[in-house]
């Protein structure tokens, strides 16, 4: 089990053809733990680097790291996903211009104190992306789309 200073990487999985690689941080300021979850999906036509991005950002948008906690390293990520470490590389540069992390040579990389700007449009697309997906997996297993919205309304009433 690979330890980093502030990570720790618990487990990988291969489901329906998407890598899962989850995370936990151990924040020494807050002592909370929060869990990064790493999803790939070789099938879903967004490059890897910009899944990388989407997700980090939404990780910070739902406070699951927040401010100085620290990410993998580019090896160790790239490493755990089976991909190229240029890609890893590339998405954190990204979101370094954005503002959204610092890395500090030789400590690593962190997250900055700047909130992520996650439009309507971006939601929109994600959306919309997380939906085909769940249909094309319904349709797989042989539910029809009727089935999917009644078996969406129950989990809403669960959740009420």
């Amino acid at each position: 089990m690979p330890i980093s200073v502030n990570f720790l990487f618990i487990r990988s999985e291969m489901l329906d053809g998407i890598i899962v690689l989850v995370y936990y941080n151990n924040s020494v300021l807050n002592h909370l733990v929060s869990k990064v979850q790493f999803l790939i999906d070789p099938k879903s036509g967004v490059p890897f680097y910009r899944q990388i991005i989407e997700q980090v950002k939404f990780a910070v948008a739902r406070g699951e790291i927040g401010p100085g906690d620290r990410l993998p390293t580019v090896r160790q990520l790239a490493v755990d996903l089976s991909i190229n470490p240029n890609t890893v590389i590339r998405a954190y540069r990204e979101l370094e211009i954005e503002g959204m992390l610092d890395t500090q040579q030789g400590s690593g990389t962190f997250v900055s104190n700047q909130q992520p700007d996650i439009d309507n449009v971006e939601r929109q697309r994600m959306l919309d992306q997380i939906l085909t997906d769940m249909l094309a997996r319904a349709a797989a297993y042989g539910f029809t789309i009727d089935e999917v919205l009644n078996g969406l309304r129950q989990r809403k009433e669960e959740i009420k």
